[in-house]
């Protein structure tokens, strides 16, 4: 028999273990250590699908000054433009937690989000449960006080937006979640103990994600901010092994590889190794390019000038190099402390959208090539679809002789055939006489004529 004392302290913890589910019978089981994890096969869907939305909105859309990262660089580095931001534009004494009543989400509309996100042709979205700051963007129990139903809104954003998503799109709905929280006491505390004490954790990060997980079901669980502490201390292979094993997404969930130090391209479902990742080459494990249409920085900044935007065609060239080494583009947006999502940001979802429905068949469902790019042409990047025997040449600029030349593609007369996606007709080809590849012959197009403005895509069947 345990002591009276002991027995209050076993029943906390089991409070805390989330409420088990029976698995599937005859799916395999998980082990929580990185050797059994690493093993799990992602879901197909994950890499059919290839693009997906990341969504940057917190507290710090309300200074929306610099960066998401705006307490830090104010409280904590103290860098000067944002100790002057503050003294001109706000009180003495003003604290960050005082931006919370004015994240008011006034004009979020999340079934209006979710038509734009439709209209982008991604098949995925990713929103910023909790960010670095701490502020839960749904009412969490371990968050008192610091979330978005009991400050601010007055409104449970991960609910609305999950609701919107999943009834009135095909999108997968998922959640980023950072891990630590950069002025916790509890944090600082056991940071303070180099991690030996794992109060946080236990009573704070681990069942803030079991609820999000048993609550809302994402699909794509994005952890971030290990806050320099090791997977142990966060304990992330035991959470995996039930996220895998018993969860009610256990499934079709993907994660990725920020679950501590050390981890991040090394382990999880899928790697991201760093902010705008985009190796130009192929990995043997699939990745994911997270970046973002402003070029510095993840939340909305007043500050920004339009050449701090990424243009469509930039962005398009991320989405081609990117699906051609095997990875997927999750493309960021930071919407305004009101819920506004600007035009600019509305403009290139919709220009992407427009991009895709017509090339959409060279991005989704393709797998790689035994070539990724071009050796004679610059900016050609390849997919293909092995079952259909097709092979897909995306090439970023019109060749103003007209003729685009290949140099990867083998050809075989009297079966080989070729077409410019949205333009429907089978174009000339011939061989190339001194090496290996084909010259195309494009169509004479005016601009309106054209099937699209960004970059263009040749379906060639049956290349070897």
């Amino acid at each position: 028999m345990l002591p009276p004392e002991l027995r209050g302290l076993a029943l906390a913890l089991l409070l805390l273990l989330p409420p088990t589910q029976c698995p599937v019978a005859g799916t395999a089981r998980f082990d929580p250590t990185w050797e059994s994890l690493d093993r799990r096969q992602l879901p197909a869907w994950f890499d059919q699908a290839k693009f997906g939305i990341f969504i940057h909105w917190g507290v710090f859309s309300v200074p929306s000054f610099g960066s998401e990262w705006f307490w830090w660089y104010w409280q904590k580095e103290k860098i000067q433009q944002f100790v002057d931001f503050m003294k001109n534009n706000y009180p003495p004494g003003f604290k960050y937690e005082d931006f919370g009543p004015l994240f008011t989400a006034k004009f979020f509309n999340a079934k209006q989000w979710a038509d734009i996100f439709q209209a982008s042709g991604a098949k995925y979205v990713v929103l910023t449960s909790k960010h670095h700051e701490g502020f839960t963007l749904w009412g969490s129990k371990y968050s008192w006080n610091w979330n978005a139903v009991d400050e601010g809104p007055m409104r449970d954003i991960v609910k609305e937006l999950e609701v919107a998503i999943r009834t009135s799109t095909g999108l997968r709905f998922g959640l980023y979640y950072s891990l630590f929280e950069w002025f916790h006491p509890l944090f600082l505390d056991d940071q303070s103990s180099s991690f030996q004490k794992r109060q946080f954790p236990v009573s704070k990060m681990l069942p803030e994600l079991y609820e999000l997980v048993n609550k809302y079901r994402p699909e794509v669980l994005w952890a971030d901010g290990d806050g320099g502490a090791p997977d142990g201390y966060w304990n992330s292979t035991g959470f995996l092994a039930w996220l895998y094993n018993e969860s009610p997404v256990r499934d079709t969930v993907v994660t990725n590889d920020r679950w501590g130090a050390g981890s991040i391209c090394k382990h999880g479902g899928y790697y991201t190794c760093s902010d705008r990742y985009n190796p130009g080459h192929l990995l043997p494990r699939k990745w994911e390019n997270c970046m973002t249409i402003d070029k510095l920085s993840w939340g909305y900044r007043r500050n920004a000038g339009i050449c701090d935007y990424l243009t469509i065609e930039e962005l398009v060239k991320q989405l081609v190099q990117t699906v051609s080494c095997g990875g997927n583009l999750l493309m960021n947006i930071g919407p305004t402390q009101d819920g506004t999502i600007s035009p600019i940001f509305e403009e290139r979802l919709r220009q992407m959208g427009t991009w895709l429905k017509v090339n959409g068949e060279a991005i989704y469902e393709t797998n790689t090539w035994r070539s990724q790019n071009d050796t004679l042409t610059p900016d050609v990047w390849y997919t293909s679809k092995p079952k259909e025997k097709l092979v897909y040449a995306m090439f970023l600029k019109w060749p103003t002789s007209g003729q685009l030349i290949l140099g990867q593609p083998k050809a075989t007369l009297g079966s080989t055939e070729v077409e410019l996606l949205g333009h429907g007709q089978p174009l000339e080809w011939t061989s190339l006489e001194v090496q290996n590849g084909i010259m195309v012959k494009l169509p004479h197009l005016t601009s309106h004529q054209m099937p699209c403005k960004w970059g263009w895509a040749l379906a060639l069947t049956n290349v070897m």
